[in-house]
């Protein structure tokens, strides 16, 4: 992003403005216990030409995934984007715009995110859904604060260890200075045992968080563990993939309190990790409508009868007092929440269904083909969807580096995350990838074991 330097006289007209003698004193409030007492390891200041030309070849270490062929999973996914996302999410009214503060004078923003509430519902059989969270994992924390404020408890979180690592570190954040516990529920075999929920909850659980499809790709026995969860008094979470929901029941259908998401896979580029798009979604009982984080849009009319749209239970720090807020940063994420609506309605029921299909069956192709490899296996016998871990011999960074120098994004090493898992990789296939997109990758992989 191009910049201008302050001079020395631009500072010190700005100090003198706000009647500060200097930089330092402007740091003066924070403790000096918590300032940065080394010095930071930056290089010397370039001339504005050099550190052009160094921010470009940095810039140019970057491989865009398309240069290679993508089988990248864990909530990162190389799904075809229809055209008409790019051309409606490209709108100058729409790509420029902001936060709706002044929400009323903003209705073509507003119905947009009303479309998106009304989609998310529908595609998670809940009541509301709100616009919007960062990413999947804020999203899991935030369902998780909302099962706090609804159940007033402050007992344990627990969440199956097989809900993807980044959520789960990111929960541990949120939680860290809150009355409650996280606890991990061990998960072995790659899926969460419901009689492991059973043993688990009590009168004080607040909430039971588990992911299906799994971070290994596999489904979990959602309805059972949501039963376990409710008839403890606990609220279940169930973190989802919006394009298998094409394919398999709604959260909503299987009894989850909450359901949150990554909605990456839904119109967003991969975009070197992000910005990406956090889904959430609730029952519409008070208890839980009015601590849904973020902002929700309704429809009404107007004084002369016609259709409009305004921000309901405006429950954010700017409308009410700070400690009832439920507010987060959410900000323009409205346009990746455009950009998911768009892509919904372009394919409609019917075209997610087959999206869902064909990722079903290229990922099944993958895994049988893959399997038969010597030395590679399915690391789990559960089924999947789109996505499976198998059983690699070796380094598995070392196999998918060398996947890399061959043309292929391999899938992640699950080792990075599970060390008792260390010989996992996570494969995923999506809609785009082909017959010989699938044999090459297992003729490469073939290759680099027998070379070692």
């Amino acid at each position: 992003m191009p910049y201008l330097l302050n001079t020395p006289e631009d500072t010190a007209a700005m100090l003198a403005r706000i009647g500060t003698a200097s930089v330092d004193d402007l740091f003066a409030p924070v403790p000096a216990d918590v300032r940065l007492k080394r010095p930071l390891a930056i290089p010397p200041a370039l001339p504005e030409m050099e550190l052009t030309q160094h921010l470009h070849q940095l810039a140019a270490k970057n491989r865009p995934a398309g240069d290679l062929v993508c089988f990248l999973g864990g909530g990162a996914y190389d799904h075809f984007i229809p055209s008409v996302v790019d051309a409606a999410a490209g709108r100058g009214e729409f790509y420029t715009a902001y936060t709706p503060y002044q929400a009323e004078a903003s209705q073509g923003t507003l119905q947009a995110v009303f479309e998106y509430q009304t989609l998310m519902c529908q595609l998670t059989g809940l009541d509301v859904a709100n616009a919007s969270l960062y990413e999947g994992g804020s999203a899991v924390a935030e369902a998780v604060l909302m099962a706090l404020g609804v159940t007033g408890r402050t007992g344990e979180v627990l969440i199956a260890e097989t809900v993807h690592p980044e959520y789960r570190q990111t929960l541990v954040t949120f939680a860290a200075n809150l009355n409650c516990r996280v606890r991990e529920l061990p998960c072995p075999n790659g899926f969460l045992n419901p009689d492991d929920v059973k043993a688990a909850v009590n009168d004080t659980t607040v909430c039971v968080v588990a992911q299906s499809p799994n971070f290994f790709g596999h489904l979990e026995e959602m309805r059972a563990i949501g039963d376990a969860a409710r008839k403890a008094g606990a609220v279940f979470v169930a973190s989802f993939d919006p394009v298998s929901a094409g394919l398999l029941k709604r959260p909503g259908d299987y009894g989850a309190d909450i359901a949150v998401a990554e909605g990456q896979g839904l119109g967003v580029p991969l975009g070197y990790g992000g910005p990406y798009l956090g889904v959430l979604a609730c029952r519409g009982e008070s208890a839980y409508l009015r601590k849904v984080p973020g902002r929700l849009v309704g429809q009404t009319t107007d004084r002369n009868g016609k259709r409009c749209w305004v921000l309901t239970l405006q429950t954010r720090e700017q409308h009410i007092r700070r400690e009832k807020a439920t507010s987060n940063i959410c900000t323009n994420q409205g346009l990746l929440a455009l950009r998911a609506a768009v892509h919904l309605c372009a394919l409609g029921p019917h075209g997610l269904r087959e999206t869902a299909e064909l990722c079903a069956r290229k990922a099944h192709y993958a895994a049988e083909v893959l399997a038969k490899v010597p030395g590679v296996s399915l690391k789990f016998q559960t089924p999947f969807v789109k996505e499976f871990t198998l059983s690699v011999p070796g380094d598995v960074n070392g196999v998918l580096a060398k996947l890399r120098g061959r043309g292929y994004l391999g899938g992640l090493p699950a080792g990075r995350w599970y060390p008792n898992h260390h010989d996992g990789l996570t494969a995923a296939v999506t809609e785009k990838r082909t017959r010989a997109e699938i044999d090459g990758l297992a003729a490469a992989l073939a290759d680099v074991l027998a070379k070692g």
